[in-house]
Order: structure tokens, then sequence, then C-alpha cells
């Protein structure tokens, strides 16, 4: 478990605030044929950048993460395991802060849904309706890859769902920043990440 008071303070506040203009706080869901409900729902805190000494100190002081390097040359950070989410990238940002209002807000909702995540709501269509209620401005709103009535009508009828999607295919993680939207077409992201 990440202890915030270990980081420098110049290199978290550093990080905080590239985090405020770069990086992104997102909920995806991806139709699963192998799961008891017909999504998997995942938290993913992520940055990207053309130099990738910035991206190894989210790595190195929040002791958690994947970095990769796209076909475009960006280099690409993020977390997608709930338990470091919890334990090192909630308590960091906590600590730290940003000072952008919808940094803040997108922060705060991100917490909310870790909670939900980790209590297991994402199980019944109740909890599902309440992320979806909860992710709708996340980003600005951006564009999703499965709508709402997608996702709540997938429980109604599954096999629909994975008739029409491969078990494999990628997320619908809304990104904050332009370069991210290449991300989208050129990887697809870990399932677990701590190391």
């Amino acid at each position: 478990m990440l202890n915030p008071k270990d980081v420098p303070i110049n290199i978290g506040h550093y990080l905080a605030g590239f985090a405020d203009g770069e990086g992104s706080f997102n909920v995806s869901f991806r139709p699963r044929a192998d799961y008891p409900t017909p999504w998997k729902v995942s938290l993913c805190f992520n940055v990207s950048q053309r130099d990738e000494v910035i991206l190894a100190l989210f790595k190195r002081h929040l002791g958690c993460g994947t970095m990769r390097q796209r076909m475009d040359r960006v280099w690409y950070y993020e977390v997608n395991n709930l338990t470091a989410i919890r334990e090192s990238v909630i308590p960091f940002f906590d600590h730290f802060g940003f000072l952008s209002a919808k940094k803040k807000r997108d922060f705060a909702k991100f917490k909310r849904l870790a909670v939900m995540l980790h209590d297991g709501r994402q199980k019944t269509i109740e909890g599902v309706r309440e992320i979806l209620m909860i992710r709708y401005d996340m980003n600005d709103g951006g564009k999703r890859r499965y709508s709402d009535e997608m996702i709540l009508g997938a429980f109604e009828n599954p096999q629909r769902l994975h008739a029409r999607h491969d078990s494999k295919e990628r997320d619908d993680i809304v990104r904050s920043s332009q370069r991210c939207e290449e991300l989208d077409r050129n990887a697809r992201a870990p399932d677990s990440d701590r190391e």
C-alpha cells in the first residue's frame, strides 16, 4: 500500500499537476462470456505522453501500473487493477489533489466507483444503472463504444450480446486527451497490472 507521504513533495505535486492536465479516470465495460454477468466492469487511471520519463515517474512513485509504447511512438501509462487503484492511485491523489474543478469532479466519481466495484455492485443490474449514472459526464461525457441501453439490455439477453461481440473485444474507455484516441485502435488494456 502506497504511503503518499513517502513521495517527495515536489515530485508528488508535479505528477498531480501533470495528471490534472493529461490524466484520465475512467470506468469501462467489456463484454465477457466467461463472467457470471454479461460485462466486466473496470476502472482505469491513464496518462499518455511522448516522453517516457514522466510516465516512469508515475510508475515508480505509485508502485503499480504498466507502461508501453504505441505504434505512433507515444508512451502510455495505466493502472487498471482495482486493488492498485484503491491502495495506490486514490491515496496518492487524495494527498496531492487537483486544481481544476473538472478533474476534482472526475476523481470524486472515480473514488465512488472504486467503492462500488469493491462491494460488488457491478454484479447487479441496479448497481450497473448506478454506475452508468455516475459515469455519465466523466471526461465530459465523451463518445462510448457501448450505449447504456446495450449495457443494460445485455442483462436481459446476454447470449445476444456475446453473439455480436467477441469476448476479447476492447473496452469503451473515454480518453481525455486527443492523443489517446489512437490507443483505442492500437492497443488492448491488460486485465491486471500489479507487478
